[in-house]
C-alpha cells in the first residue's frame, strides 16, 4: 500500500513582478525518489525552500504523515525529519569534516563520538571519508559527501537533494546513485532536482513537472523519452544545437608552457600548460573538478599572472595584460562562478551589462556613462537569451541560478568576442537553455571565433567541441580529434593517461 510521506496543497508565492509559485499540488510517497522538473525560474527553487523552511509560503499547506506542517526555519524542518542538500556546498575549508559536519546538526556530540558516527555511517552508505581530513583537501565529490553524511546523521523522512551531480564525475554519480537507491530501501524518500534528463530516468520513480509557476504535469520517467520530458518542462519543441565542420582558421590564442602557482593552498598549480586556439574552433578541456580548471581559467582571463610561459593574442604578446586590456583587444571570458565572480548581486542587469560591455557596445563616452544604449544592450541580452526577469532594471541577485548564467553567457556572446574562454557554460541551467546556450557558442566559432570551454559536462564537450584534452593535476593531456574519442578513453585521459590509440591533432 503506497503512504503519503509530504502532501503539497495549493502552494502560493508571489514576489514583486513574479509568481514564483501558483497553486502548486501534489504527493511524495514513502520510499520514493521524486523528481522535481522545471525551466530555470519554473518555481522549483522557492517550492523547496518553502519545503525546509526557508520561506514562507502565501497560501496553501503543507501535511507530513498526514499532519499540518508549516515550518518557519530550517531548524524546525530538520526536527521533522526534512534534511536538505543544496547545489552550493556551505562548507569551511579550513575545518575537517567533523566540524563541518557538527556545524550543520542542532545537538551535536562530542568530536570524538562524532567521529565514529560518520566513519560507520559514511562507510554503511558507501560514501567513506575521513571524519579528521580537512575539507578543503577533498575533491567535489567529497566535499558533497560531507554534506549527505551531515543530512543522513539526522536519519531524515525525507532528503531534498538540488542539482547533486552538476560536478561530479560519472564514477562519482555511479557512487551516489548507489546511495541514494539504499535509502529508497530503507524507507526514505527523496525530492531530486536535476536538469540532467537522463538521470531522472534512470533514478526516480515519479516526476512532477512546474512550468512559470505552476504544476503542469506529472509521469513515470523510466516510461517517458528524455525528448519528451525536455518538451513537457519547456511546452515546446528543443532544436538540437548544429555543429558545421568548417575548416580551422589561423592561430588566434598561443599558450606556451605556462606556469602558475594557485593563490589557494586548496587549488592546484598549473605545469607547463601548452595549446593553441584557432579561428572557428572550439577546444574543450575535462577532467574532475580541483585539477586546475580554475587557476587555467584566471591565468587565460588575466586575473592571475603566470610566472613562466607566454600567451600570445595574434600576434601580441598579451602575458601581463589585465582583464580589461585583454578585453579591448577582443579576449573575452565567462567564470563559472556567476554570482560575486561575474555578476555583482545588489547591482541592476544595466549596471553588471556595463562592468563588461563598456569598450565594445561604446557605453561610455568621456567619462561619462550612456544608461539608454546601457540599458538597450542589457534588454538585447535579456530577449535573445530569454533570460526570465520583471525587467532590466532589477538586481542580478534577484534571479534564478538559470536564468543569471543565461544572462552571463549571453552578455559575453553578443560582444563578438574572437576568442572567448568560458567556464561551466551550462551549470545549473535547463535542458532547453542548456541547447540554446551551447548552439550561441557553436555559432559565434562558425562566425570566426576561437572559443574554449572548461566543463566538466563530458557530454556538452562531446557535442560541441572539435578538440578534447584533459586536465590532471594542473597539467594538460595531448590534445585530440573529439571525433575519435570514446568515453572509456576520455576517461583515461582525465586520470593523467599518456597514451592513447587516437589521432592526434
Amino acid at each position: 500500500m503506497i503512504k503519503k510521506l509530504l502532501e503539497i496543497n495549493g502552494i502560493s508565492k508571489t514576489y514583486p513582478g513574479v509568481i514564483a509559485n501558483s497553486d502548486i499540488s501534489f504527493n511524495i510517497n514513502t520510499g520514493e525518489v521524486h523528481a522535481l522538473l522545471g525551466e530555470n525560474g519554473a518555481g522549483k527553487s522557492t517550492l523547496v525552500k518553502i519545503i525546509y523552511g526557508l520561506v514562507k509560503p502565501d497560501s496553501g499547506n503543507l501535511l507530513l504523515n498526514g499532519v499540518p506542517f508549516r515550518p518557519g526555519t530550517p531548524s524546525e524542518a530538520r526536527k521533522a525529519g526534512i534534511a536538505m542538500v543544496f547545489q552550493h556546498f556551505s562548507l569551511f575549508e579550513a575545518l575537517s569534516v567533523a566540524e563541518n559536519i557538527s556545524l550543520g546538526m542542532d545537538n551535536p556530540p562530542n568530536q570524538r563520538d562524532l567521529g565514529k558516527k560518520i566513519k560507520s555511517v559514511s562507510e554503511s552508505y558507501g560514501l567513506p571519508l575521513d571524519p579528521a581530513k580537512t575539507v578543503g583537501e577533498l575533491s567535489v565529490g567529497g566535499r558533497q559527501r560531507v554534506e549527505i553524511i551531515r543530512c543522513l546523521l539526522q536519519n531524515p523522512k525525507l532528503l531534498v537533494m538540488d542539482e547533486p551531480t552538476s560536478v561530479l564525475t560519472p564514477q562519482e554519480v555511479d557512487i551516489l546513485f548507489k546511495t541514494l537507491l539504499k535509502l529508497r530501501s530503507e524507507g526514505t524518500s527523496i525530492l531530486y532536482i536535476s536538469h540532467k534528463l537522463e538521470e531522472i530516468r534512470k533514478l526516480c520513480d515519479t516526476a512532477t513537472i512546474l512550468r512559470l509557476g505552476k504544476k503542469v504535469d506529472t509521469c513515470t520517467p523510466e516510461k517517458t523519452s528524455t525528448k519528451k520530458l525536455a518538451e513537457m518542462m519547456v511546452g515546446s519543441t528543443i532544436k538540437a544545437p548544429e555543429k558545421l565542420n568548417k575548416p580551422a582558421g589561423r592561430v588566434m590564442l598561443n599558450v606556451n608552457n605556462i606556469c602558475c602557482v594557485s593563490k589557494s593552498q586548496f587549488g592546484t598549480s598549473l605545469t607547463n600548460v601548452t595549446f593553441d586556439l584557432r579561428q572557428g574552433k572550439i577546444l574543450g578541456i575535462g577532467g574532475v573538478a580541483g585539477n586546475g580548471q580554475d587557476e587555467l581559467f584566471a591565468v587565460l582571463s588575466g586575473e592571475q599572472f603566470s610566472q613562466h610561459g607566454s600567451i600570445g593574442l595574434n600576434g601580441i604578446n598579451i602575458t601581463k595584460f589585465n582583464p580589461n586590456q585583454r578585453r579591448k583587444i577582443g579576449l573575452l571570458s565567462a567564470p563559472e562562478e556567476r554570482l560575486g565572480h561575474a555578476a555583482a548581486p545588489n547591482m541592476s542587469l544595466i549596471e553588471n551589462t556595463l562592468i563588461t560591455a563598456e569598450n565594445s557596445q561604446n557605453l561610455v563616452s568621456r567619462g561619462f556613462i550612456d544608461w539608454k544604449k546601457s540599458k538597450a544592450f542589457a534588454e538585447k541580452v535579456i530577449k535573445k537569451f530569454d533570460v526570465r526577469t520583471p525587467g532590466s532594471q532589477n538586481t542580478a541577485g534577484s534571479l534564478s541560478g538559470g536564468n543569471l548564467q543565461k544572462f552571463v553567457i549571453g552578455r559575453e556572446i553578443l560582444q563578438n568576442p574572437s576568442v572567448f574562454i568560458v567556464n561551466q557554460p551550462t551549470w545549473g541551467v535547463d535542458a532547453a537553455a542548456a541547447s540554446s546556450i551551447r548552439q550561441a557558442l557553436l555559432t559565434l566559432s562558425e562566425n570566426g571565433a576561437a572559443i574554449l570551454v572548461i566543463s566538466q559536462d563530458l557530454d556538452e564537450l562531446l557535442e560541441i567541441s572539435d578538440q578534447f584534452a584533459a586536465l590532471n593535476g594542473g597539467a594538460l593531456s595531448r590534445i585530440e580529434k573529439t571525433a575519435d574519442l570514446s568515453m572509456e578513453q576520455i576517461g583515461l585521459m582525465m586520470g593523467g593517461a599518456k597514451d592513447l590509440e587516437v589521432h592526434n591533432v
